[in-house]
């Protein structure tokens, strides 16, 4: 039985509170993150043991000391395409001059992907995990999408769950270039034998559809309405990509049929607020796709006002947004979504959280891995978006597994 103290924590993001030891502040976005500040805790074999200041921290078996550091859950990146083959660089770069988006390059990812391997998609799902965990993320939601096809959906989802279980079937991401003809077909074969396929499988927990009649490739209200009747019926967790091109049903069907998660939320009615303010639907910002897209950015504020939870992830893919950065997201949000920089640590931690089903708080009684937590190469969670571009936060992991015996000289 072991106990690690981690002490000389410049400032704990706990994000309770109604912590006893959080610095007192009449700011309801800073207060919601529960700062303690000069602060210690204690992980006694899983299990969080003791939280408060430093100065009144018990003795344990080891000791970390982060030199007045920050210390905060880390990151849930509840958003993510991460296997998939090929590069779309050259669609970026057309982007950039001035070409549209409209989900159509999709396609050419799904070509490239089917060619892969089982062991060249794995490698390269491999280093996009490496990449995003060594920026202070440490849960990550994976969707299928570049397959398209019964065989190919099964494959990606097989391999999305041997690095996580938060795992999504996003058959209903596109309609491929061999139904074009067929929309009808291909919906058919979605609700139907891939789905069928899906579930026995097992490596699937939640459903998600691209929602948008903006755009001809992705599907409309009707053919979302019953892929995501579908996916509940068998028992999948619902998610919906909507609202990103333009206003459409998708909010609506997400808060209508109890999804966990809208994700884009750029465009919105009052009637949209007001459904995602009267349900438990995580709206789920992504800014990096807006970065990458040269689309307008969605009014985090607009959303906040209205009481709604608000989540933050990357939606790394390969098309709109190739980066898994969540402290670069952060940033987003708070320079260009009207985001306060404890709003979208919350909305990065917490709020994205919630649409998993996970509780990210740090309190006394509740599990903790330590490789759970990212450490700040700064005094604060302000540094995110003060300092963008930079590589702040970091896995206190390698740390901790070098925590030094308590009796250790400082």
């Amino acid at each position: 039985m072991t106990a690690i103290l981690v002490t000389g924590i410049g400032e704990l993001v706990t994000l309770d509170p109604e912590q006893p030891e959080a610095t007192p502040t009449d700011r309801a976005d800073v207060g919601a993150l529960g700062l303690v500040h000069d602060a210690a805790l204690v992980v006694h074999d899983g299990t969080i043991a003791w939280v408060g200041r430093a100065s009144a921290a018990p003795g344990a078996d080891q000791r970390l000391d982060l030199a007045g550091r920050a210390l905060l859950p880390g990151f849930v990146d509840s958003h993510t395409h991460l296997v998939f083959a090929g590069d779309r660089a050259g669609e970026f770069e057309a982007r950039m001059r001035g070409a549209a988006y409209d989900g159509g390059g999709i396609g050419s990812t799904v070509a490239a992907t089917r060619e892969a391997t089982d062991d060249e998609l794995r490698a390269l799902l491999a280093q996009r995990i490496a990449e995003l965990r060594a920026l202070g993320t440490r849960v990550v939601e994976i969707k299928s999408g570049y397959g398209l096809s019964v065989e190919d959906e099964l494959r990606l989802l097989r391999l999305a769950r041997e690095v996580t279980p938060h795992v999504t079937f996003l058959g209903a991401h596109v309609v491929p270039r061999e139904y074009a003809a067929d929309r009808a077909a291909y919906v058919e074969l979605v609700t139907g034998l891939m789905l069928a396929a899906v579930t026995e499988s097992g490596c699937a927990a939640y459903l998600d559809v691209f929602c948008e009649p903006a755009s001809a490739h992705a599907f409309d209200g009707e053919e979302s309405r019953a892929i995501l009747l579908a996916g509940r019926a068998v028992g999948l967790g619902l998610r919906v990509h909507g609202n990103q091109l333009g206003p459409g049903p998708g909010v609506q069907l997400a808060c209508e049929l109890g999804a966990a998660s809208v994700d884009h939320c750029t465009y919105l009615t009052d009637g949209d607020v007001d459904a995602l303010a009267g349900s438990s639907t995580v709206a789920t910002l992504l800014p990096g796709v807006e970065f990458s897209t040269r689309h307008p950015y969605p009014d985090a504020r607009r959303l906040l006002d209205a009481g709604v939870t608000v989540g933050l992830a990357s939606d790394c893919n390969p098309g709109t947004c190739y980066t898994s950065s969540m402290p670069f997201v952060v940033a987003l949000a708070v320079r260009e979504c009207g985001m306060t920089p404890a709003e979208a640590v919350y909305a990065a931690t917490a709020g994205s959280g919630r649409s998993l089903g996970l509780d990210r708080r740090i309190v006394v009684g509740a599990p903790l891995d330590l490789a759970d937590l990212a450490v700040l190469d700064a005094p604060s969670h302000v540094h995110l978006a003060y300092r963008p571009g930079l590589p702040l936060a970091r896995p206190l992991l390698p740390a901790a597994a070098a925590a030094a015996p308590a009796t250790s000289p400082d």
